[in-house]
């Protein structure tokens, strides 16, 4: 979910269970799960056929939900949410699932994704009466619901997202319903699964197996499905979709043990590892990955130039990622907390360094002056994606484009600004066909490579993400 353009860039995590007399306690262990796709605030909102309850905070899964509060989530039917946040769009008040509440019965919201016509969709509600309680963009889908004129809740569902713009997986609970929605372009992953006689969703596969249930399939592109007492239907809210899933979700945000559109995500790594070597062969003596995401394209470059891998990187599991924080100031500070070089592996070597991708430069520049440190005589950086130049619209925090450092300087600008003695980075082309293994690019988001985009971008967006 990403709150109002201005405000919050941000990767979430969805999780949701229908049927189940454990449903909290699975998506407790389901969040937990997908805790990388979100460390800033967490909620679980269940049902027990009557009432929507729901409970939620800033911090993490096993932060929020303690013995006591666990003990009192009970019911056969719940959706959950882990997020990530920036300076503007924090707060309690964000913290999802949301919950409505009406006179015609409640719902609870949660979303992965971004909608890029939320300003334009909030104004029209305005003039009509609405009155917004978040600054989430989330929040429009609830108020399209309820204004839609329509009797049944299906039909208010596939009226409202008929209207949405951009990326959005949507998890709907009502008391007796579970809806799920995936935009017409599949921008943002989503899975369903089986529990005995319960379904299971969620926005990795992963969290599928922690609570050992059985993968059915990925929810299609403009798909809206309804599960209730009588089973699971589907019916499709938008005809004219087409498959065009991040390429980041491979790169880097997925987590390595998840398949997503039946491609595991460290197979996929691997190969991209495996094109680098193709793409930037480097004289060198040992290869080492930028933990923990860029292990796996790591040992798929080291397997292919035939250079040893070593761990030359340790990383501090305690602090967070430093690709989603909330200023410049605490993304330096969290670089030097995050890793430290082993002095015995690097020292005296010419090390290639892997990493998924330079953003702002600063995760880079750090790494390569620590391996520099530690003795490496050489530091090649290899990237196992193309270098990003634009703005992601669709919920990532790659920011405004000005801080973006491919955005206006060239790939030798870059690397004597992170201080290395090469760099290079993946193809487009070499990227796609390492998930995939064939020709072409279809099928894939790669707006934030390419500068070409999915959707429709509206120009309140534009001129927020490209200010200057």
């Amino acid at each position: 979910m990403l709150a109002e353009i201005k405000g919050l860039n941000e990767e979430c995590g969805v999780f949701g269970v229908f049927g189940h007399p454990d449903s909290a306690q699975l998506t407790y262990y389901g969040l937990h799960s997908l805790q990388h796709r979100g460390q800033e605030g967490t909620g679980i909102v269940v049902s027990d056929g009557e009432k929507l309850r729901v409970v939620k905070g800033e911090g993490l899964v096993s932060e929020i939900f303690t013995a006591d509060v666990m003990e009192k989530l009970k019911g056969t039917s719940a959706v959950g949410h882990v997020r990530y946040a920036t300076a503007g769009g924090g707060g309690y008040e964000n913290v999802q699932p949301l919950l409505f509440h009406s006179q015609t019965g409640s719902l609870a919201l949660a979303h992965n994704g971004n909608l890029v016509n939320a300003n334009y969709l909030k104004h029209q509600l305005e003039t009509q009466g609405s009155i917004f309680q978040t600054s989430s963009d989330t929040e429009v889908l609830a108020h399209l619901i309820r204004r839609s004129g329509f009797s049944q809740i299906k039909d208010q569902v596939k009226n409202a997202l008929s209207m949405l713009k951009g990326a959005y997986a949507y998890l709907i609970l009502t008391e007796n319903e579970l809806m799920v929605a995936l935009d017409p372009h599949g921008l943002r992953p989503l899975s369903l699964a089986c529990l005995g006689d319960a379904y299971v969703v969620a926005s990795e596969t992963c969290a599928f197996d922690v609570i050992g249930a059985e993968y059915i399939r990925d929810i299609r592109p403009g798909e809206l499905l309804i599960i209730n007492k009588d089973g699971i239907t589907s019916e499709q809210f938008a005809f004219n979709s087409t498959k065009s899933i991040c390429a980041m979700e491979y790169v880097y945000f997925s987590r390595p043990d998840s398949n997503i559109q039946g491609i595991n995500v460290h197979t996929a790594r691997k190969n991209m590892g495996k094109r680098l070597a193709v793409e930037a062969p480097i004289e060198a003596d040992v290869v080492t990955g930028v933990p923990d995401s860029s292990i796996s394209a790591a040992i798929g470059y080291a397997e292919a130039a035939g250079i040893p891998y070593e761990m030359g990187l340790i990383k501090n599991k305690y602090v967070g990622r430093t690709f989603i924080q909330p200023t410049q100031s605490l993304r330096e500070q969290g670089v030097k907390m995050k890793l430290s070089a082993v002095r015995g592996v690097v020292e005296g070597k010419r090390v290639v360094m892997v990493d998924d991708s330079i953003v702002r430069g600063t995760t880079s520049r750090r790494i390569v002056s620590l391996l520099k440190e530690a003795g490496a005589t050489e530091v090649h950086v290899v990237i196992s994606s193309p270098p990003i130049k634009n703005p992601c619209f669709y919920g990532i925090d790659t920011s405004s484009k000005e801080e973006l450092i491919a955005s206006d300087k060239s790939v030798e600008e870059i690397r004597e600004l992170i201080g290395a003695d090469s760099l290079t980075f993946l193809s487009t082309e070499g990227m796609v066909g390492a998930i995939v293994k064939t020709e072409g690019t279809e099928g894939f988001c790669l707006g934030c490579f390419t500068g070409n985009y999915p959707t429709e971008i509206y120009p309140d967006t534009l001129q927020y993400y490209y200010q200057k």
